[in-house]
Order: C-alpha cells, then sequence, then structure tokens
C-alpha cells in the first residue's frame, strides 16, 4: 500500500493505495467520529464490493445503511441525490454520521454534495471503484450534480476525510471505462508533467493489460499532482483551473449529447484535441505535438474527434462553463507539452476553426 497526504491544514487527509483495502476497516476507523457508516454505492458496484465493505466494517463494530443508485452520469440529478437524503433521514443519521462513497465519479460527486448538505455537513469518505474516479474525482473535494444547461453546475467544494483506493476494483472495470480513466492520467501529463506523459507513452499497453505495478504507479503519480494542485488551490482560484484541460470543450460533448450518451474521459479526449487544436492555431504547439497527443489518445482507445453539434452549439453549451469570468470564456490551453496555462483572449474565430477542424 502506498499512501499520499493532501496537505490542507487542519483538513489534510491521506490517499491509501494498493490491494485488498476495501475490507480493511483498519484503514477506515481512524477517520470515523462516531461507529455509524451510510454508504452511497449504485447498481453495478453494489453488488460486486458492497458487501465486501460492509462486513469488514460490521465486524469492527460499526453500523452500517446502505443507498443503491441507478448507474449512470444521467441520474447525476436532483432526483437522485433525494434518494441519498431519503436514506439518511429514514436511518436516523446524525450530523457525526460518516457517509462513505463507493463507486465510481458520479457516486463519489454526488456523495460528496449530499455530505455537505445534510444537517449542514456530516464527515464522508471516498472509496473510488473506476480508474477515472480513482486518479481525479475522488481527489480534492469537488462535489457537484448536473443541470440540463451545463455539468457539475451546482455542487460544493468539499474534502473527505479519506480516499481508499482498492486497485482489485479495476478487474472488474469495463475496458471502456478503463480508457476513459487514461484520460485524466494522460491529462496530468500534457499540463505539468512531461516526465510522466514520456513514461505513458512506453508503458500504456501495461495499463490496458491491468498490469497491477504500472496502474499502482500511474495512480500513485496522477494522484501526486493532483494532491499537489489542490493543496495550493483548493477552491481553483488559479492554478487549479488547468486540471480542466479539455474539459470545457468536453462538458459541451457531454451536455449536447445528453449526459451518459459518452463517458466523461472520453469527452475530455476529444476536448483536449480541440485544445490542442487551438494551441496549434495561437502558435504556442506545433502540428507534430498535436499529433503526439493524437497518437496517445488513439492507443489508449479514446476518441479525438468530437461529434458535430455545430459550432453555434458548442460555443453556447460552453458559455456556461466554470470559468467563465466577466462573461469572458477562458479556456485551458497548452504552451508546451507539460505546460498549460489559462488563457481568456483566443479570438471568437479561432476558437470556432479549432472546433470545426476536430469535430467528425
Amino acid at each position: 500500500m502506498q499512501t499520499l497526504n493532501v496537505a490542507l491544514g487542519e483538513r489534510a487527509y491521506p490517499i491509501h493505495i494498493g490491494r485488498g483495502l476495501l475490507g480493511r476497516a483498519d484503514l477506515i476507523l481512524p477517520h470515523l467520529k462516531t461507529k455509524r457508516v451510510a454508504i452511497v454505492t449504485n447498481v453495478v458496484v453494489g453488488p460486486l464490493y458492497l458487501e465486501r465493505l460492509r462486513s469488514g466494517l460490521e465486524q469492527a463494530g460499526v453500523r452500517t445503511a446502505a443507498v443503491v443508485l441507478p448507474d449512470g452520469e444521467a441520474h447525476k440529478d436532483w432526483e437522485t441525490l433525494n434518494r441519498i437524503f431519503d436514506m439518511l433521514l429514514a436511518e436516523r443519521c446524525e450530523r457525526s454520521t460518516t457517509l462513505v462513497a463507493l463507486g465510481g465519479g458520479v457516486v463519489g460527486d454526488m456523495g460528496g454534495f449530499a455530505a455537505s448538505c445534510y444537517q449542514r455537513g456530516m464527515p464522508f469518505i471516498q472509496v473510488p471503484t473506476t480508474l477515472l474516479s480513482q486518479v481525479d474525482s475522488s481527489v480534492g473535494g469537488k462535489t457537484a450534480i448536473n443541470h440540463p444547461l451545463g455539468k457539475n453546475m451546482i455542487g460544493a467544494f468539499y474534502q473527505p476525510r479519506l480516499v481508499l483506493a482498492d486497485i482489485d476494483t479495476l478487474d472488474t472495470l469495463p475496458d471502456r471505462e478503463l480508457s476513459a480513466g487514461l484520460a485524466e492520467v494522460i491529462k496530468y501529463g500534457l499540463i505539468r508533467d512531461p516526465e510522466f506523459l514520456a513514461w505513458l507513452e512506453v508503458n500504456l499497453d501495461r495499463l490496458l493489460a491491468r498490469d497491477t505495478d504500472a496502474l499502482a504507479w500511474a495512480i500513485e503519480r496522477s494522484c501526486r499532482n493532483k494532491a499537489e494542485v489542490v493543496a495550493a488551490d483548493e477552491t481553483e482560484q488559479g492554478e487549479r483551473a488547468l486540471l480542466n484541460l479539455g474539459h470545457t470543450f468536453g462538458h459541451a460533448i457531454e451536455t449536447g449529447l445528453g449526459y451518459g450518451e459518452w463517458l466523461h474521459g472520453e469527452a475530455v479526449a476529444a476536448g483536449t484535441m480541440m485544445a490542442a487544436e487551438l494551441s496549434r492555431r495561437l502558435g504556442w504547439i506545433d502540428a507534430a505535438a498535436v499529433a503526439r497527443i493524437e497518437a496517445l489518445f488513439e492507443r489508449a482507445r479514446l476518441p479525438v474527434w468530437g461529434p458535430r453539434l455545430g459550432v453555434e452549439r458548442y460555443v453556447e453549451l460552453m458559455s456556461h462553463d466554470k470559468k467563465v469570468e466577466a462573461g469572458k470564456l477562458r479556456l485551458v490551453l497548452l504552451r508546451e507539452i507539460g505546460r498549460a496555462v489559462m488563457h481568456g483572449e483566443a479570438p471568437a474565430g479561432e476558437i470556432a476553426a479549432a472546433i470545426e477542424a476536430r469535430c467528425r
């Protein structure tokens, strides 16, 4: 097991990464206020891993309750969120009860948001079960639900007490979900860690083959990158926004197609290609760099072309992005591979041309 720390002063917390962690109640107990836990999971993850987590806790004397939600981005909404509150109230959970989110990014985001709201805040723990959630969404305290006009537009910054990333859960992850997680892994190399990007180019086939050592190393390196950024800028006032490379374009794809049509990582990959194309048009990176990024995403079995929603539709959807400031769209772009910047002065014509160039 490897352990990292997210350095947020009094709200610092560990990230444990390893195999066989779901049954390790000893890793969870130190982070509970009382021996009561409410578990949030979904219909896919629950049958696989709920009992393993629950039995370990109950053997340690922890009382548990659980709610099993429908699966998928299409259910990341108020109606499904309310099912969590229904369970918490029906079970008479108190402010000191700990909510444990067992699942991928959707479960983690909704569980964390529910925890931030219930009785004005209850402690929560992230137990991510997908590659994407283990390397990205479970770390950093971003919680949210979607709105028909924009993804993750309603939420809160609310940090977990612990992140428990059990690599065993990746054994049952569908290939498409594994690839989607790799989009976020590749992102860290592109925005701030060129040595990691070079390692990924050499070791991508090992990751796709689910080599344990390669996965553990990639998860640890990704979490280390994110933990450093979050510690420096918890509420995304500056550097943390750079973690959103490709996300402004990607969220437009997810919203425009309908939540769940594309996986988040798939949309991020295509969105990153749009950001790379715009960076090239601004003269910051060359065609060879764009081709290098495209080749890595293609090897990861990710889309490198966006759907044809129409440029006007893309721009409309992007106007709801959380990085819009004083009515001006700010985009995360690449000054070079390994160095991302926030830029709010890209000409509208170049943005439109980059979108058009990367759609099929």
